[in-house]
């Protein structure tokens, strides 16, 4: 093994850096278009999704790169992208409900808003499995539900209706 050809870069620094911006802010842009429920809660048919994403961005950002070096300048890019997403989103919040998901609320006052669960196709099973898991049975029972960033449910209950 020629250890000096399996470190340094094979392809162009800047050429590596252009393709792994490029794909992780089109894997970003895309992750926001397809909603927040799939972004939490990782069943397998999900990771097998990630994986498989994963596989099929890296041709385009590695091209023909084959070295550790290469792998390490695209995963520093990729990090890089993702501290300054989270940063800029902190530094001017102008901003951040286009780079970063908000609440959306599920329930308002008992009642489901049945908009944003077909925007993020949640049944209404679903949505009652959530209830129940927080320790409720019935809508009229919430006075909010969220689903948070995360993919999570949150459920904010009216005050004379605790569990």
């Amino acid at each position: 093994m020629a250890w000096s050809e399996v470190f340094p870069p094979s392809e162009s620094i800047l050429e590596l850096m252009v393709r792994g911006t490029v794909t992780f802010l089109v894997l970003v842009l895309l992750m926001r278009v397809v909603g927040q429920r799939e972004s939490g809660g990782l069943g397998i048919t999900d990771l097998l999704v990630v994986v498989l994403v994963a596989d099929a961005a890296s041709a385009g950002m590695t091209g023909n790169a084959d070295t550790i070096g290469d792998g390490l300048v695209l995963v520093v890019t990729m990090l890089f992208w993702s501290v300054a997403i989270d940063a800029i989103a902190y530094r001017w919040p102008a901003l951040s409900h286009l780079l970063k998901p908000r609440p959306r609320p599920l329930i308002l006052d008992g009642i489901l808003d049945r908009r944003v669960m077909r925007r993020e196709f949640i049944t209404e099973e679903e949505v009652l499995a959530q209830l129940r898991l927080h320790g409720y049975s019935e809508f009229d029972m919430i006075a909010r539900a969220y689903l948070e960033p995360n993919g999570m449910i949150s459920i904010v209950p009216k005050p004379e209706r605790k569990p």
